[in-house]
């Protein structure tokens, strides 16, 4: 499944839902749970490939990271 018109905002607030916390901040922005460690492109719309590597390495399913939104 591929989402679109995700905002890096948004999908930080659904990643922070699953544990996450922001660890650095400027043009991308570093989040952590302790055992995966993501960073994030700040753009008003993530490309759908981009996004699903963010997913896949946030350790979560497609279904998990939709509940999360």
């Amino acid at each position: 499944m591929l989402f679109t018109d995700l905002s890096s905002e948004r999908v930080i607030k659904a990643l922070q839902k699953a544990g996450f916390r922001v660890i650095k901040q400027g043009k991308h922005i570093g989040l952590s749970d302790g055992s995966h460690h993501i960073v994030i492109p700040r753009h008003k719309r993530l490309n759908p490939y981009t996004l699903k590597a963010i997913i896949k390495d946030a350790g979560l399913t497609d279904n998990e990271f939709k509940n999360l939104l």
